[in-house]
């Protein structure tokens, strides 16, 4: 039986375009990649009729099967809707990279798991073998210190006495709504509500009394309302507004990276693509911006290399590699307008491992930061894999990697050889830095005690907020909430004088599967323990595997190919894309299957 509300038939029938109902009941029998292909048929036959049209049909959807608020529905279709409809218009549905990539950003179908075969031209080593780290004879200077801020996702339009409990994605916004305040938004933040500036503030300037050496910024500023309310110019103003507030509250030089910040939110256009880069004002903005603490030469590439730049900390031999991940971001829709293969949009990886080339002859290390980690399951397949064979070339000069995105204390494991995990295998790692964005737990971000010879890391400790405190509201406190090397050296009878290497991390993923209470507590300060998931046994497993893939063909939370997605499934991966950048067109298109299959149960 089709979805027979008469508020449906009836909206569909004023257009009197196409059977709108009939690609509800395609997307309900949705089980595979092939039905997911046919869907695509239906979407394009409502694409080629134009924007409007396409818009306006799935707005009316939205509305009718209260998939969101009205303004919500309206908002975010009609900014994001049209880069799909000119995707359709584009390609062949029916087979091809671009339409799998499209379900599988859409629908979470047609992923298999493995890249596209190709070679990155790398040159061969300039240097012989490299010594050994930790070698027992090396007198270690003291450590300096680095901190790691990510997602601060700033709302200027919080309002105290708001209500924090409302039916969008997120609250404590001034509205028109007579209906009295059930939960007020209080002065500094609430768990349903992106980050107020007074919460910001507090932060950096929890920042500053460190004094670190520099601190790094991966990415994410604005809030998740832009994705149905924002325009470039709000865009522009939250984007020179936390630049100014970074370089009036933080003395140290700040090295950051760009996130999801453009309008629409996630859209940034391949140089390829028949229609403008309307994200290029995004580059302009932070290559003004950043001058300050990057440099002009590093200014200059935000601008030409798409957002990514490369600059050497002042007064050491440590190069910054600020790499845009959104060019391979799967729910970036501009990247599905082609049936080209494109193994490098922008030419990211070339400059990429140009850099890490020059880098390596005049005897530098270098730190990559971004927004997205390599192995997060949004993070295209072929790009993430092509990132990693650059890190085996280059796995003497990278010493480390730094991302943000997924608002959780985490961490992932490279390996020289990814069907043999071990320690010795183990090449490199990811820290990933918590948000500051209560939504996702307790604020907090990292502070890296570094070895000032090797640049690798001595010790990771997070400093957090707790909401929960009465004293949060009118001053939060910032506090250590953990450190690695007390908290996990012991269980792998750490020495004194080693780094947190690549094999520590292993080795700890090893104790998590023996163990259950270092697992279940590693778990809790996922969200610095202010959102805990409990994580039984399939999820414990799951969650391991995802911290030993540096690759995302390696993650485990792909779906399966050809097996249909359950129901619950299909709401995590709406909540997760949420938490990172609000209501979107992934986040519409799930839940419409979710709706579709409730209609039409198999």
């Amino acid at each position: 039986m089709r979805l027979s509300t008469v508020r449906v038939v009836t909206f569909i029938a004023s257009f009197a375009l196409v059977r709108t109902d009939d690609i509800l009941t395609a997307i309900s029998k949705m089980h595979d990649c092939s039905s997911c292909r046919d869907v695509l048929v239906q979407l394009k036959s409502l694409a080629v009729k134009g924007n409007e049209v396409f818009v306006k049909n799935f707005t009316g959807l939205c509305e009718t099967l209260k998939l969101a608020d009205p303004d919500v529905c309206v908002g975010a279709i009609i900014r994001s809707g049209p880069i799909i409809a000119h995707d359709l218009r584009q390609i062949n549905p029916t087979s091809g990279k671009a339409s799998a990539g499209l379900c599988d950003a859409l629908f979470g179908f047609c992923s298999t798991n493995t890249s596209t075969p190709f070679q990155i031209p790398l040159p061969p080593p300039h240097h012989g073998p490299i010594l050994e780290k930790n070698s027992k004879s090396q007198t270690r200077k003291q450590p300096f210190q680095v901190v790691h801020i990510s997602d601060v996702h700033i709302d200027r339009g919080y309002t105290i006495g708001s209500e924090a409990n409302c039916t969008k994605p997120l609250c404590c916004r001034a509205s028109s709504d007579d209906s009295p305040i059930s939960d007020p938004a209080q002065p500094n933040g609430n768990m349903r509500c992106d980050s107020p500036i007074s919460l910001a503030d507090s932060m950096l300037e929890a920042v500053n009394a460190i004094n670190p050496k520099f601190v790094i910024f991966t990415g994410d500023v604005v809030d998740g309302h832009f994705n149905w309310l924002g325009n470039q110019s709000g865009v522009e103003d939250e984007l020179k507004s936390f630049n100014s507030e970074l370089l009036a509250k933080v003395r140290s030089p700040v090295f950051p990276a760009i996130g999801l910040d453009t309008t629409p939110v996630n859209s940034f256009a391949r140089s390829s693509s028949m229609t403008a880069n309307n994200s290029h004002f995004v580059f302009d903005i932070q290559s003004a911006g950043w001058r300050q603490w990057i440099g002009n030469d590093a200014s200059n590439q935000v601008k030409h290399e798409s957002g990514s730049y490369s600059s050497l900390v002042p007064g050491t031999p440590l190069r910054i590699m600020s790499v845009n991940t959104q060019y391979w971001y799967k729910q970036n829709f501009w990247l599905y307008d082609s049936d080209e293969f494109q193994p490098d949009p922008n030419g990211i990886l070339a400059f990429l491992a140009q850099q890490l080339d020059a880098a390596e002859q005049a005897d530098e290390k270098v730190w990559v930061i971004g927004h997205i980690p390599l192995g997060k399951e949004d993070l295209v397949e072929d790009q993430s894999n092509y990132y990693d064979q650059i890190l085996q070339r280059y796995k003497n000069t990278i010493a480390g990697h730094f991302f943000g995105h997924s608002h959780k204390d985490e961490f992932q494991i490279a390996y020289s050889d990814y069907n043999d995990q071990t320690a010795d295998n183990a090449v490199n790692f990811a820290s990933i830095g918590p948000a500051l964005t209560p939504t996702s737990g307790n604020p907090a971000f990292k502070v890296y005690d570094v070895d000032s010879d090797t640049f690798g890391l001595m010790n990771v400790k997070v400093i957090f907020a707790n909401t929960s405190e009465p004293s949060f509201q009118s001053h939060p406190t910032w506090r250590e909430l953990y450190n690695a090397r007390d908290l996990y050296g012991p269980l792998v009878k750490l020495s004194p004088s080693s780094e947190l290497t690549p094999a520590f991390w292993h080795k700890i993923t090893q104790i998590f599967q023996t163990n259950d209470t270092v697992f279940q507590l590693f778990n809790a300060l996922l969200s610095r323990e202010g959102a805990v998931t409990p994580c039984d046994g399939d999820c414990k497993a799951t969650r391991i595997c995802d911290l030993r893939a540096f690759r995302s063909e390696n993650n485990c939370d792909t779906p399966t190919p050809g097996v249909a997605i359950r129901r619950r499934d299909i709401a995590k991966m709406a909540a997760e894309s949420e938490a990172c950048e609000g209501f979107g067109l992934g986040s519409f298109f799930r839940m419409l299957r979710a709706k579709s299959m409730k209609a039409h149960p198999s």
